[in-house]
């Protein structure tokens, strides 16, 4: 894989992983419609690592404080006491629904549901589902006012973003704003929510680099076209964090439904014309 294809694909999974218009559609979606062939480890870790990089870089402190408290009150034998203790617990818990259907599935939907027509469905009916959802939700909740049920429910909903096409931010959010969770607060769930599934794919995807780097039989690994990918994507993801928090203190996810709409609408034309 070339540099500038590694880092257009790069750019595209930063900005794609975090706005709710779902980075799995967009990388089956772009190197069809361009005829690229971007499969292979170099590929995955370029982009799992770099994502992992830029939420990390974000919510460093956020983690930082949310383990020390999750420690400090297991070891006050009040796990419960405050607000970032509960946060971290609720995390945990909303994190296994992912873990464990991504353990079960994740090569069935690989094999099974890379066909670029699944995400003509799944754009428009979470899009439309994730309209609905702002317009429906009071949007009268923050963070802190979060139950252990909205974070097995919105875990649950984290589960079905490993169908191309829902959005891992998009179905999370929505969720939230469901059980009438503000915008911000939503959106910072979410984030927090995605943080051990990025990094540990991260994480996967760097072992089984080192794992090739260490066999002398494997395939010559470039380190240029890694280094392109991992920070397209980590800058890119950095940014796209930063900017999407500040644009919900005041925006809508309308234009983001519209895209998602649009976006179908032109994969169903240059489906059927390729066809």
């Amino acid at each position: 894989m070339e540099i500038v294809t590694a880092v257009i694909l790069g750019i595209i999974q930063g900005l794609t992983e975090f706005l709710p218009i779902s980075s799995s559609a967009h990388l089956i979606l772009v190197p069809w419609l361009f005829g690229w062939d971007p499969e292979g480890l170099l590929f995955d870790v370029s982009l799992h690592v770099g994502t992992a990089l830029a939420i990390i870089a974000v919510f460093w402190k956020d983690w930082k404080l949310l383990a020390y408290e999750a420690i400090k009150g297991v070891l006050e034998r009040n796990p419960f006491g405050n607000n970032q203790r509960k946060l971290a617990w609720f995390l945990v818990a909303g994190t296994i629904p992912a873990g464990v259907v991504g353990f079960m599935f994740e090569k069935v939907v690989e094999n099974k549901l890379r066909s670029p027509i699944v995400p003509i469905f799944t754009l428009v009916v979470f899009g439309l589902l994730l309209f609905y959802a702002e317009k429906k939700s009071r949007q009268d909740r923050e963070l802190n006012s979060y139950k252990l049920a909205d974070a097995i429910l919105i875990g649950c909903a984290q589960a079905v973003a490993l169908i191309p096409g829902v959005s891992r931010s998009g179905i999370t959010m929505t969720t939230a704003m469901l059980r009438n969770s503000d915008r911000i607060s939503a959106a910072k769930f979410s984030f927090l929510l995605s943080t051990p599934v990025i990094v540990g794919a991260g994480l996967l995807n760097a072992l089984s680099l080192i794992k090739v780097a260490n066999d002398p039989s494997a395939e010559v690994i470039s380190f240029e076209v890694l280094g392109a990918g991992v920070t397209a994507a980590a800058v890119t993801g950095f940014i796209c964090i930063k900017f999407f928090l500040r644009y919900l203190t005041h925006g809508s996810f309308l234009p983001f439904m519209v895209y998602r709409l649009l976006l179908a609408i032109i994969i169903l034309i240059f489906y059927f014309f390729a066809a």
